[in-house]
């Protein structure tokens, strides 16, 4: 399973060969449907709190007697239906939402997902992205010369989500000079996960070899799909 491999500056530099485990998995909506949901509710904060009627504060006294007013009667303020009362059903910061995803599930979602981003064209990979230093003016260069070398001018006209950027290993210099697009971002290849390959429209996997090297290593316990 080859591809082709691209320089900075846009032109094509040869292929490379893809791991059929990483790249050549059946789509399976299901299931990366099963993990990014779970993914999500585990990155909730779960901090949304209203307070019962035995938490608000007042409503000790009964608001009038019981008989004789020709009004509704009622035992205290703090009831739900008065104003500043209680909260009936509302969120509470006990409830835990987190779930658990089995770790071959989650690695089987991922190549589904980048495999299925390969076959509708949303993956490229670049030889390098290495920058001396930080500067947001070289990014900008490298994405245009990315965009037009490829045939993906929306790397460049996408306002949001337009692509998200694979690094092998750490590289301060090129985090920070990509960091200043609002449209991208920088990840490194032991870190990425089904919810952000989703959430942008293109992936750029730079340091190739590597960075398949990495994946295919987290992806290596997932069973192979017909």
């Amino acid at each position: 399973m080859n591809t082709k491999i691209y320089t900075r500056e846009g032109a094509e530099s040869g292929n490379i060969t893809l791991p059929e485990s990483v790249f050549g998995v059946a789509w399976h909506p299901d299931l990366v449907h099963e993990v990014v949901v779970g993914m999500q509710a585990n990155a909730r904060a779960g901090t949304a709190h209203t307070k019962d009627r035995s938490e608000v504060r007042g409503g000790g006294r009964k608001p009038w007697k019981q008989k004789g007013t020709g009004r509704a009667r009622h035992g205290s303020r703090r009831s739900p239906i008065w104003t500043g009362g209680g909260v009936t059903f509302g969120p509470r910061n006990e409830k835990i939402f987190s779930v658990k995803i089995n770790k071959k599930v989650k690695a089987k979602a991922l190549a589904s997902v980048l495999s299925k981003k390969l076959a509708d064209n949303e993956v490229f990979f670049v030889d390098s992205l290495a920058m001396e230093g930080p500067k947001t003016k070289d990014a900008k260069a490298i994405i245009a010369a990315l965009a037009k070398g490829i045939g993906a001018e929306a790397l460049v006209t996408k306002r949001k989500n337009a692509a998200i950027v694979v690094l092998a290993d750490r590289n301060p210099a090129t985090e920070k000079s990509f960091q200043n697009f609002g449209n991208m971002e920088v990840i490194m290849a032991k870190d990425i996960n089904p919810v952000e390959l989703l959430t942008y429209k293109y992936v750029v996997v730079a340091d190739a070899a590597s960075s398949i090297e990495v994946l295919e290593k987290r992806i290596a316990s997932t069973p192979k799909s017909n």
